[in-house]
């Protein structure tokens, strides 16, 4: 395979919790990484446990650890890196405010749709339960709404696409946006 990217990009996978957004990071950095293709994931549960630990789930809280992840996202862009994050981002400005900070040409916003029910049945940290008891308040998708994106540039329902399908469709997206800089 050719190399997707000689200049850096933001791979935006955003969705619900359970939905497959860090699988699919995973999946993604080692397919470019055997293509010999810089690229890093910036998860967002572990951005909160050292960078973002000082903040919560409050509105203000969500805003500022996405404002910061796409700082953190941006720098790598800006040194030819492909970076993968895999945050919730429930809210559409939130997105927005990505876009920008990443500049539009290098920001891909890739929409992990999965239903609900598939979320929940997938939940190795017990969230959804503990969320439906009423332990976790402002939770996407039970408390607290998860606003869909309304243009995304991918849109991957991986209730029944596989992780490699889901994979090979980032990368395609990659390369057409590598030639169409390079033409």
């Amino acid at each position: 395979m050719e190399t997707v990217a000689s200049s850096g990009a933001v791979v935006w996978l955003t969705g619900m919790s359970g939905a497959g957004k860090s699988t699919i990071a995973q999946a993604l950095v080692k397919r470019l990484h055997m293509s010999a293709v810089r690229a890093t994931v910036l998860d967002g549960d572990v951005l909160r446990t050292g960078l973002n630990s000082d903040l919560g789930y409050s509105d203000a809280d969500r805003t500022e650890n996405l404002r910061r992840v796409a700082h953190v996202a941006a720098m790598f862009c800006q040194e030819g890196y492909v970076a993968i994050t895999a945050t919730i981002s429930p809210e559409i400005g939130h997105r927005e405010n990505a876009r920008k900070i990443i500049g539009a040409d290098s920001f891909v916003e890739v929409f992990v749709d999965t239903p609900l029910r598939v979320c929940e049945s997938r939940d190795p940290k017990g969230l959804y339960k503990r969320a439906r008891a009423g332990q976790i308040p402002s939770f996407t998708g039970i408390s607290s709404p998860y606003h869909a994106p309304e243009h995304a540039d991918i849109v991957l329902h991986t209730e029944s696409m596989k992780v490699d399908h889901c994979v090979e469709q980032i990368i395609e997206h990659l390369q057409r946006a590598r030639d169409r800089h390079f033409t």
